[in-house]
C-alpha cells in the first residue's frame, strides 16, 4: 500500500506543501475544530439530534470518557475547500437568525485559521430549543415560611 492510498481521508491545502514536506489534515481534525468553535458562541445549547445527545449524555456517565467534540457535525473535505453541517440545540429566548451568522462567523474563522482551507458553507440545523426546567431555574421567593 502506498502513502497516497494510506491517506484517502486525509487533505493536502496548497499552504501546507513546502519543498520540505507535505502537512495533512484528517477530516475528523476538521470536524472537531468547526465542533469547538460551535460550542464557544453563546446561545448554543448543545450539538447533534436527540440519540446523539442521549449517547453523550450516557457517555458523560461513565468514568474517564469524554464528549465527543465532533458530535452534531459532519464535513466534507476537499483539497482546498471544506464544507461543513451542524446540528445544534439553541438556548430559549435567543435570536436564531443573529445566533446562526455568529455560529457561521466563529466554524469559518476556525476552520481557516487553523487549516488554511477556504470554507464555502456552513449549513446549521437547529433541531430543537433548550428550556430549562423548573428545577434548574433557582428559586428566589419573598415569601416566609
Amino acid at each position: 500500500m502506498t502513502v497516497a492510498e494510506k491517506t484517502v481521508d486525509l487533505v493536502v491545502t496548497p499552504g501546507l506543501v513546502t519543498d520540505q514536506g507535505t502537512t495533512t489534515i484528517a477530516d475528523v481534525v476538521v470536524q472537531k475544530i468547526a465542533g469547538l468553535a460551535t460550542r464557544e458562541v453563546p446561545g448554543v445549547h448543545a450539538l447533534g439530534g436527540g440519540a446523539a445527545r442521549a449517547l453523550g449524555a450516557l457517555r458523560d456517565r461513565i468514568p474517564g470518557a469524554s464528549a465527543s467534540a465532533g458530535q452534531g457535525v459532519a464535513v466534507e473535505v476537499g483539497e482546498k475547500q471544506a464544507a461543513v453541517d451542524l446540528e445544534i440545540v439553541v438556548e430559549y429566548g435567543v435570536p436564531i437568525a443573529d445566533l446562526s451568522r455568529q455560529v457561521r462567523r466563529s466554524v469559518v474563522d476556525a476552520i481557516e485559521r487553523m487549516t488554511g482551507l477556504e470554507v464555502v458553507e456552513v449549513n446549521i440545523n437547529v433541531g430543537d430549543v433548550y428550556i430549562p426546567s423548573a428545577d434548574e431555574e433557582p428559586t428566589t421567593s419573598d415569601r416566609v415560611r
